[in-house]
């Protein structure tokens, strides 16, 4: 057997038993790792989805160019659908993403432009801006817009969620996932719930994100919104693919613990992720340690692999110089 493409193999990750880092943990906890995707991350199903779906609405066209605003992981996935399909690929990243993510990205034959990160979504220079400019200005060009295409969250309703419930024999009890645009988490959650409504799914926030307070308060605080360092999770505006009835609490983890934690998996479980997956599994061990017991089963998503961090998270002169290393 063989695939025709590198986009056939999207899917079908492995679920991996936390052992070390699960100390005072009762519950059995397992992780979907992601970077198990030939573009190393979880984004690669939606982007694959949204792709086809724009396709079979006539949206986009044969020769076309895709045009994306990414923190580099739904470029990748774009990217290689792209390759796959025959289209060009431009994307707009704010400028706190990794080197490699942007580098990544031109290796598979992306342009790629660099926005500032400390503006406002709407101001003329952000990066969700400058992609819908260059979509109007280009002919033939299509803009996913992943935070608010529901293809996004239909991917993983009709992936993701069916191989947990699998995997797990039906027998997961919480589910644990960050939360950028919302389709990862929202589209498990779906699936999960619609099999067993008791399953509890905990939303993984940082600090500087609207997404907890507005889940509690029904309240869009502007005042919570600030610069943060972790990449990939928690957002400044509301994407429509959030859908906060199907999350039932977040738990919000700062930089440093997730960058901690993301050294750890690599360290103790030969897991060598990206920074939310450390924020993913810092937040959903906090949750684990005061509410599961030796009957559950938690699963825990790991959206992306450690080569996109090596500059940061993976240099011992960086993390000193933000204080989270001695």
């Amino acid at each position: 057997m063989y695939f025709n493409n590198v986009i056939e193999a999207i899917g079908n990750t492995p679920l991996v038993k936390l052992n070390s880092v699960t100390d005072g943990v009762k519950a059995t906890v397992l992780a979907k790792v992601e970077y198990f995707n030939p573009g190393n991350s979880v984004k690669d199903r939606m982007a694959l989805r949204m792709v086809e779906d724009a396709e079979k609405a006539g949206i986009l066209k044969p020769g076309g160019t895709i045009i994306e605003g990414t923190s580099g992981n739904t470029g990748m996935g774009l990217a290689l659908a792209a390759i796959a399909k025959g289209y060009k690929c431009i994307f707009t990243m704010s400028d706190k993403q990794s080197q490699e993510k942007i580098n990544i990205l031109k290796a598979v034959g992306a342009e790629v432009v660099v926005c500032p990160t400390n503006v406002a979504p709407e101001h003329p220079d952000s990066y969700y801006s400058v992609a819908k400019r260059l979509n109007q200005e280009i002919p033939n060009s299509f803009y996913p817009n992943q935070y608010d295409n529901l293809s996004n969250t239909a991917a993983h309703y009709d992936t993701s969620g069916p191989e947990i419930w699998k995997q797990t024999d039906g027998k997961i009890t919480t589910f644990a996932c960050g939360v950028g645009t919302g389709g990862t988490i929202c589209g498990i959650s779906k699936y999960l719930k619609e099999q067993n409504a008791d399953i509890k799914v905990i939303g993984i926030d940082t600090y500087g994100s609207v997404f907890q307070k507005y889940k509690e308060t029904g309240i869009f605080d502007e005042e919570e919104i600030y610069p943060y360092a972790t990449e990939g999770i928690g957002e400044d505006i509301l994407p429509k693919n959030v859908n906060f009835d199907l999350i039932d609490r977040f738990i919000k983890v700062t930089d440093k613990d997730g960058a901690l934690m993301t050294r750890r998996l690599a360290k103790e479980e030969g897991l060598f992720v990206g920074w939310s997956c450390g924020s993913a599994v810092h937040g959903a061990l906090e949750y684990a340690r005061e509410h599961l017991t030796e009957n559950d089963t938690m699963v825990v998503i790991l959206p992306d692999h450690g080569t996109r961090y090596l500059a940061k998270i993976y240099n011992d002169d960086w993390m000193r110089a933000q204080g989270y290393l001695d």
